[in-house]
């Protein structure tokens, strides 16, 4: 059984397509689901009540609700912590080096955006024009594994980069447009709970529990507030500290000091055990928080969280009906034109423009063409794409229409990328995107 089934397992998990892959089964079972003969059970599981009560204060929600508001508030932590860690440390620390996927990645917004409202302005879909503006980093990373030997090795960190800009994009449209009602008084309790935990972490608290507890309460105060709660998750992601709190040199030198003060076998067994565990404590304090929270929450997130937001929401109806509604809705052809066409002209636009005036410089082994690839792959909206189109309609048949459009939007996109790599001119073996060694940083 290890040989032939944990092993397999593991070395599956640990490709870049392992998470993109759940996420499709996720969506294939959703679409199965949801147009079989037990299709009306599909929407009345994920409509099931659940409360969360204490005392006279409840949170009621269905199911669907607590996995995007409450489970993809998680989600929307790692992407806070990915984008803290680019600033600090990756490739949003260097402005050259991040000029050109940065201007891309805004190109790739507006231009869709644009498209989207110039076919639904003034009509009962205009809210939607943010759905279009994503990019579903699993599905984009999937291809550039599938079109590897046509892919160097330079254009992961540029689709990485643009999706990190993308997600900051995304959230701010999220926070500024797609907010209900407001209340200033929790909005104000969100605010004072930050500065709450900041003042913790000057005075040398280190507790997770405490933070923890701090998180949720951000969380339900979030929630409360009428901005959406996974806001709280970026938040609570660019709070967390990127220092470590102990010197690796200093824990190694601990390391020896105990190694050399305590036995193999002692008597009792356990003699020796706080001094072990002391060790290990200064240890997992040589990690920063921010590495620890995103390597105990990614897994979770890429493996568990995100394809199950694929499976209650990626089931749509595509009776005949729904397929004729769907193919003369505005809001589908604003969401087909916005992602495929809309992204490969603002993205490839903007780098252009960027690389003539030398604002920024194509990364090396990277060509017009694997870039024109790049921009098509960055089509594939899905996940992001999904959230936003449940956040701006409220009528089920938008719904249901902007979901059509996404999901044809991602296949053709995918496609097209795929199509466009493999035509482009190959790259050596020393630069090629190799399988397994591409790690997908956020799992959407």
């Amino acid at each position: 059984m290890p040989r032939r089934i944990v092993r397999p397992l593991q070395e599956f998990l640990s490709t870049a397509t392992a998470s993109g892959t759940l996420l499709l089964l996720a969506a294939i079972v959703a679409l199965a689901w949801a147009n079989s003969p037990w299709a009306d059970s599909y929407e009345r599981f994920w409509s099931t009540p659940a409360e969360l009560r204490l005392g006279s204060w409840v949170i009621g929600e269905d199911l669907r609700h607590w996995v995007n508001d409450g489970l993809m508030t998680l989600f929307f932590l790692v992407v806070g912590l990915e984008i803290k860690r680019e600033l600090r440390t990756g490739e949003l620390q260097d402005p050259r080096a991040a000029a050109l996927p940065v201007v891309a990645a805004i190109g790739g917004m507006i231009v869709p955006a644009s498209i989207y409202v110039a076919l639904n302005a003034g009509g009962t879909g205009s809210s939607g024009w943010g759905i279009p503006m994503a990019t579903d980093i699993a599905f984009a990373l999937g291809v550039l594994v599938l079109a590897a030997r046509h892919a160097p090795a330079g254009l992961k960190p540029f689709i990485l980069t643009l999706a990190i800009v993308d997600d900051i994009g995304a959230i701010l449209v999220i926070a500024l447009f797609y907010a209900g009602g407001v209340s200033l008084g929790f909005l104000a309790a969100t605010a004072a709970l930050c500065g709450l935990m900041l003042l913790l972490r000057r005075a040398g608290v280190r507790a997770t529990s405490a933070f923890v507890a701090l998180g949720a309460l951000v969380w339900l105060a979030t929630y409360e507030s009428g901005v959406h709660p996974a806001i709280a998750g970026v938040v609570l992601g660019l709070l967390a500290p990127a220092e470590s709190y102990q010197r690796p040199r200093a824990v190694s030198a601990e390391a020896r000091r105990t190694a050399d003060q305590t036995m193999d076998h002692p008597e009792p067994p356990d003699a020796d055990a706080q001094q072990w565990l002391r060790l290990a404590t200064l240890s997992r304090e040589a990690v920063s928080p921010l590495a620890r929270t995103e390597h105990a929450l990614l897994p979770w997130t890429s493996f568990v969280i995100i394809p199950l937001f694929a499976l209650a929401n990626a089931g749509v109806r595509l009776s005949g009906e729904q397929v004729v509604a769907a193919s003369t809705s505005r809001v589908t052809l604003g969401v087909v034109l916005g992602l495929v066409v809309g992204k490969v002209i603002g993205i490839s636009g903007a780098a252009a423009l960027a690389v003539a005036v030398r604002v920024g410089r194509l990364p090396t082994g990277v060509r017009p063409a694997h870039l024109l690839g790049a921009s098509a792959v960055a089509g594939i909206g899905f996940t992001v794409s999904l959230f936003m189109a449940e956040l701006a309609f409220d009528g089920e048949p938008l719904i249901a229409e902007a979901k059509v459009g996404i999901l044809a939007a991602s296949i053709l996109a995918g496609a097209l990328g795929w199509i466009v790599l493999r035509l482009s001119p190959s790259v050596g073996d020393e630069t090629d995107i190799e399988d397994g060694e591409t790690e997908d940083p956020s799992g959407h």
